[in-house]
């Protein structure tokens, strides 16, 4: 196997690169070996890796992050430039594929070529089982300005609470967990905001601006927390993790009552919905009641959107 470098192909702004020379010339022997002695090889034209390295080294995208994770200055000389990332872990799933002799073929059809209706760019490679050369299927095409603003917004995750989309595979999921490996062990640990009150105390976790928030709630012995009713199709579930608790819910439209016991022995998560005015109550005369609530949407002290009303 042999990692060679998407500049091999001398398309586009690689056309005049001597790294790409010299790697070409590089897969040229590797091939010429191949053919002299009948034993399979298999060439990578990796594009720009990505994955925990050496900052401001040879990899922009570990500079940027461990600049930003230590309040360390950096330069973004053109934040429209579009690199092509590939993902260290996508790179070692793709060297197990090949060595359980299943490696992604493919070529890479010359710029202004069309195959397929497709015109490629020279440095695109067009799966192909019979293909020359092999390529890692995932690879993320992203803007310099792209990067920096994601770890920008990770920077104020801890602040803001608003953790930033990452869906699975994306690029911002990956980035992410690049972001974390540059932090200093005292950045590990941050402090959360406790609203503490004769009752107990209240914390929001974690902000999805997209699916709303997660807190934890803890009630004194004998507290009544809740009496309440949300009205514009805010909904949240309870789920008690300590402690023992009476859940009641009315429907202010119909008046059905519903009651229930809830322990952390057993664990259960219980939907508080709109139009239904709820509370929680701790069962126990001497232990907290531990209770992680979800919300559909974050909290906004502008439009709240809670209305007393007893149960």
């Amino acid at each position: 196997m042999l990692s060679s470098s998407l500049q091999a192909t001398l398309a586009g702004r690689f056309g005049t690169s001597e790294y790409g020379l010299s790697k070409k010339a590089g897969e040229d022997l590797f091939f010429e070996y191949g053919e002299q002695t009948g034993a399979p090889v298999f060439v990578y034209r990796f594009p720009n890796m990505m994955g925990h390295s050496k900052p401001n080294y040879n990899s922009a995208v570990s500079t940027f992050a461990w600049a930003v994770a230590n309040d360390q200055p950096y330069t973004v000389n053109d934040p429209t430039t579009v690199v092509e990332l590939v993902w260290i872990g996508d790179i070692v799933e793709g060297m197990l594929d090949l060595l359980e002799g299943c490696p992604h073929r493919c070529e890479y059809p010359k710029t202004g070529e069309m195959v397929d209706g497709v015109e490629y760019d020279g440095l695109t490679p067009r799966p192909d089982p019979a293909g020359h050369f092999c390529y890692i299927p995932t690879t993320h095409k992203v803007s310099l300005g792209e990067i920096v603003d994601l770890l920008k917004s990770f920077k104020e995750q801890r602040t803001t609470l608003n953790m930033p989309k990452m869906p699975a595979g994306s690029f911002a999921k990956k980035l992410f967990s690049l972001y974390l490996e540059y932090l200093r062990p005292e950045e590990l640990k941050y402090a959360l905001k406790m609203n503490v009150d004769n009752r107990g105390s209240f914390t929001e976790l974690v902000h999805y601006p997209d699916a709303g928030q997660i807190s934890v709630n803890v009630s004194k012995p004998g507290v009544t927390k809740g009496q309440h009713v949300h009205l514009s199709g805010k909904w949240e579930q309870f789920i008690v993790v300590k402690g023992r608790a009476l859940i009641q819910e009315r429907n202010i439209n119909t008046g059905e009552m519903v009651e229930f016991e809830v322990s952390g022995d057993k664990i259960e998560a219980i939907f508080m919905c709109p139009s239904w005015t709820h509370n929680i109550i701790n069962l126990s005369d001497t232990e907290d009641l531990v209770t992680i609530m979800t919300c559909n949407e974050t909290f906004d002290p502008n439009h709240p959107d809670t209305f007393f009303l007893p149960v």
